[in-house]
């Protein structure tokens, strides 16, 4: 089995799918590791940190591509990339398919390449282990951008985050208890915020207040409570996940409209097309906007901020998947843990429900192991 690790072009992208670590562990499992050459400059690994550890160094993505029986990305592969994928291959990466990329779903399933996408990978738990890990980062990293961006220099509020002795710290409101709302919630704690959790699931607000020993306020995501926490908030995390159209842009243009001048609004679920109307997606290098004089940063692949930490983390939770695949890919045998969880195309047939649901397609579903 020989694995191709891409350089992400994705603008902006500054994660490798995995690190030397992950490397060395696969190749002492028996598997080849080819990755292109400076695939790993962003996160602070070098090529030679990557020859140490097993691999051969490719010069260009056709080599990378040409070589690899699974090849591994982050983000989802661009035309020059996918064009390039032939039969017999398998594709590993975030693959993002509610976007709507038909003309890539088509060559997947003409060229009979496998496609798994990390969003779609179930633990044993039947938790989504990648989505999970890179929401904690994101949740993190929120709480680090919310501090950055109550500054006055930048336009905020001019508010410390943790406040200090006399004076209060700042209102942080998040949108949704999952897993990005809490770990910016522990963070925003941690930094001595005040948290105001809005969640329409009950059981998700009890174990909140449980997990955090009733020192933040949980409040259910009613019309009226989202209003109130729009005008009291110094910052507004939106931390849901859209799974239906009710989900999408919960907080309107007329809430923003009443938050104070110069709050912060941190959508976080702008991949998944943003919870918050006034939104839109931005880029690390130009991350925010101002509107009705409120800052907004809506930047899809906030993990990639941290993009050492974030590559790390991605290996610790893909090396378990990667290495069950060394002895090839067979859909009839379960595997531990479960790979055709993820797959989504395989020998030229649409394999999981989201290709029904999204493009219309009749699918042949692999159940988890």
């Amino acid at each position: 089995m020989v694995i191709g690790i891409l350089k992400e072009r994705f603008e902006d992208e500054q994660r490798v799918a995995l690190s030397p670590f992950g490397v060395e562990s696969l190749v002492n499992s028996g598997a080849q590791v080819v990755i292109e050459s400076s695939a790993g400059e962003h996160a602070r690994f070098s090529d030679e940190q990557y020859q140490k550890a097993g691999a051969t160094i490719a010069y260009s993505m056709e080599e990378a591509i040409g070589r690899g029986d699974v090849v591994l990305k982050v983000m989802p592969p661009g035309r020059e990339e996918w064009e390039m994928l032939d039969e017999g291959q398998m594709l590993m990466s975030f693959q993002l398919l509610g976007t709507g990329r038909k003309d890539f779903i088509d060559h997947m399933l003409s060229k009979n390449v496998t496609g798994v996408a990390f969003e779609l990978l179930k633990g044993r738990d039947k938790s989504y282990p990648v989505l999970r890990l890179m929401s904690e980062i994101s949740g993190q990293v929120a709480a680090q951008i919310a501090g950055r961006y109550l500054r006055s220099d930048l336009g905020g509020r001019g508010v410390l985050l943790g406040g200090l002795g006399g004076v209060a710290p700042a209102a942080v409101v998040i949108l949704g208890a999952g897993a990005s709302g809490l770990a910016a919630a522990q963070s925003i704690l941690g930094l001595g915020g005040q948290v105001i959790l809005l969640d329409n699931n009950l059981e998700q607000l009890r174990y909140a207040d449980h997990y955090f020993g009733k020192r933040i306020t949980t409040v259910m995501a009613t019309p009226e409570n989202l209003r109130r926490g729009c005008r009291i908030a110094d910052v507004l995390i939106g931390a849901i996940s859209i799974f239906d159209v009710e989900s999408h842009n919960i907080i309107t243009e007329e809430m923003v409209k009443t938050m104070k001048s110069g709050a912060v609004i941190i959508d976080i679920s702008i991949n998944q097309g943003g919870c918050i109307e006034s939104s839109r997606p931005t880029t690390i290098k130009d991350p925010v906007f101002k509107k009705h004089d409120v800052i907004h940063y809506c930047v899809p692949n906030m993990p990639s901020v941290v993009a050492r930490s974030s590559t790390y983390a991605l290996t610790n939770v893909l090396l378990p998947y990667l290495k069950v695949l060394i002895p090839g890919f067979d859909p009839s045998q379960p595997t531990d843990p479960c790979v055709r969880c993820g797959v989504f195309a395989h020998q030229g047939k649409p394999t999981h429900d989201i290709m029904r649901d999204i493009y219309g397609m009749d699918t042949d579903e692999y159940d988890c192991c």
